[in-house]
């Protein structure tokens, strides 16, 4: 089992994160209701299509997701390869499995359920701002009730998802073995033989040195390198060209006061005199003169609401003296904000009948709504104003740059000058973008491959205008090129033979260091070895990494055991255990955490089987391969 993990650790991390994390970006509420099955159809999860459209959308989201995460770094030419798309597809059929075994275990989210989760994404009820909410989901084309919709599968599949992996568990044994394992310590003798005391026994002829010179030229290569120009067209440049004054920046806060007001805050409690549904005329009186008695004890000690609603509230909430918190636009059900809204601090309300029964409330705390003075948001508005107009310029000046670069082709000046811009200079410029160069404009492999196309090398002309980044357009030209060419012999001979004299020296210690393995096994005995010393593999007591690893993994079924190792650049060395034990104190913490650790893979393997069962279920059917699908690069 713990071989599979291992060898499938890639899948099993991305069908985790459908299950563990809500996937808000892969697929939308119409995904389970299904479109017609057409041409577009790639898949069939459950009788429903996935379609090629699902596919793109779903393609497209991953690639933006890691444009944001890798930024100057990001090559789109990285992950269009048919393993990723695979994986796309595979994280869109476990997740239709998946919500066809929601839609048949009739799993549902309460409304309270829900409310919770999409306050949490704001930090809680006080910082909920519901046209901000709004705002959020239209930037993705969602409405709320649509993201209400996509937030109670997606919490469902955590539910079932949480449901599977809670059966995984570690027996005791297994995670007891596995911890002796990792625990163990092992005494251990060292016979070493440097690399250096072979060194005076090497001689490097000349013939040897052009062997190797010759038999690995690729390390003598001096890459072509070029020394350019470039001109940089993004935001920051034209923001330095754009100007607001005093009167633009009062008129845009005039209109748009809204933004800089922050909104009354009401926070309320309440007492439920809860109703069943369907509870007959009978019941429902009975409950509002339950509600109406209580409301009126209460308006005779306002103070003690919160006593009185931890001794009659029927809500989980009574515990909190029947807090709801803060209370915003559509975070309660509409009768209770209405109510909510309409009374004073301190006010005791009528019973207010909803789905749930008859709620008394009273609003706790209020905050009236405050403007922020225009001097407080001046810099603010400023700013927006800048970058508005910055927007509506950069798309004027970008034309201009495009068209200039292309046309006077011999120079980056004349851009330059007509635009407001620096001409910049970089040397030992190569083909590949440069971890050193790091975020610099020009350090971009497709700016990179303009720059070193034959007519800009041959005839030093300018590149046209690049996109490099949003909103960042770079052209730029060779001034200087060196072609690419080979180290002479004479230049390396010295470090040629000080590398074969190493290589050799390597050699002669293998070979004496397996004579002394042999011998020693042979023999039994400890002589030439050094001072014993216990290591384990979370102490390693200075023994070489690569050491480590073969003694810990040397068969020690008889003692003495000896095992001969090759240290990379410092010699061989010979290694005599003569003990192998648990230490006299065990680590409680790390094997509580392994055990932990265990748990984990187990539950992830069960995970991994119920996908698979569920596939099976549902009748995934592959209708067209998607391997050779192209997506077209996203601009911002």
């Amino acid at each position: 089992m713990f071989e599979f993990i291992r060898n499938h650790q890639r899948l099993m991390q991305i069908l985790l994160a459908i299950i563990i994390v809500p996937s808000f970006a892969l697929v939308g509420l119409e995904s389970y209701k299904g479109f017609g099955d057409d041409a577009t159809t790639i898949a069939k999860v459950g009788g429903q299509p996935l379609t090629q459209q699902e596919f793109d959308n779903a393609l497209r989201n991953q690639l933006d997701s890691y444009r944001q995460r890798m930024g100057e770094q990001f090559d789109q030419k990285m992950f269009d390869t048919p393993e990723f798309k695979q994986n796309i597809l595979d994280q869109l059929i476990a997740e239709r499995a998946i919500g066809v075994e929601v839609t048949r275990s009739n799993l549902t989210i309460s409304d309270a359920q829900l409310q919770r989760a999409i306050m949490d994404l704001f930090g809680g009820a006080a910082n909920f701002d519901m046209e901000r909410y709004k705002a959020i989901l239209a930037s993705q084309g969602l409405t709320p009730a649509m993201n209400d919709a996509r937030m109670r599968r997606d919490m469902a599949l955590q539910q079932l998802g949480g449901a599977v992996q809670s059966t995984g568990f570690a027996p005791r044994t297994v995670a007891t073995t596995l911890s002796n394992i990792g625990s163990q310590e092992r005494e251990v003798q060292e016979l070493a033989l440097p690399i250096t005391e072979f060194v005076p026994q090497v001689k490097v002829t000349d013939a040897m040195v052009k062997a190797f010179y010759d038999k690995n030229s690729k390390f003598f290569e001096i890459p072509e390198q070029a020394k350019i120009e470039y001109v940089v067209l993004n935001n920051d440049a034209v923001l330095s060209q754009v100007k607001v004054t005093d009167a633009d920046i009062a008129k845009y806060y005039e209109a748009n006061q809204a933004a800089f007001t922050t909104p009354e805050s009401r926070r309320a409690a309440h007492i439920l005199v809860a109703l069943k549904k369907g509870a007959s005329a009978a019941d429902v009186a009975a409950a509002k003169a339950k509600a109406e008695a209580i409301a009126a004890e209460v308006r005779k000690t306002p103070g003690d609401f919160a006593k009185i609603a931890k001794a009659k509230s029927e809500d989980p909430s009574a515990e909190q003296g029947g807090d709801l918190d803060y209370v915003t636009k559509g975070s309660l059900p509409a009768p209770l904000e209405a109510a909510v809204m309409k009374l004073k601090q301190g006010e005791i309300s009528d019973p207010v009948q909803s789905d749930y029964g008859f709620h008394v409330l009273t609003v706790t705390e209020l905050k009236p709504a405050v403007v922020k003075p225009l001097e407080s948001v001046k810099t603010e508005v400023a700013d927006a104003l800048k970058t508005s107009q910055a927007s509506k310029k950069y798309s004027e000046m970008a034309e201009a740059f495009t068209n200039t670069v292309y046309e006077q082709s011999d120079s980056l000046k004349p851009a330059a000058d007509k635009l407001g811009l620096k001409i910049e200079t970089a040397s030992n410029i190569s083909r590949t973008p440069s971890p050193q160069a790091g975020p610099a404009p020009y350090n971009n492999a497709k700016f990179l491959t303009a720059l070193f196309s034959n007519d800009s090398i041959t005839k030093k002309s300018n590149t046209e205008a690049i996109e490099v980044a949003p909103s960042t357009l770079v052209a730029g030209r060779i001034v200087e090129f060196k072609p690419a060419s080979k180290r002479p012999l004479a230049e390396v001979d010295a470090a040629i033979r000080q590398r074969v004299t190493m290589e050799e020296a390597a050699k002669l210690a293998s070979k004496a260091g397996a004579e002394k393995l042999a011998a020693a096994r042979k023999a039994g005995d400890a002589a030439g070895f050094g001072p014993a010393k216990l290591v384990s593999r979370s102490k390693p007591e200075g023994l070489n990494g690569v050491a480590l690893q073969e003694v810990m993994k040397a068969d020690t079924s008889k003692l003495p055991a000896y095992v001969g190792v090759e240290l990379p650049g410092m010699g061989y060395s010979v290694y005599r255990i003569g003990k192998v034990q648990q230490p006299a104190e065990q680590d409680a913490e790390r094997r509580k955490q392994e055990a932990e650790q265990i748990g984990t893979i187990i539950a992830q393997q069960e995970m991994y089987e119920y996908i698979e069962l569920l596939k099976q279920r549902a009748k995934v059917k592959i209708l067209k391969p998607i391997v050779t699908t192209t997506v077209t690069e996203v601009k911002e």
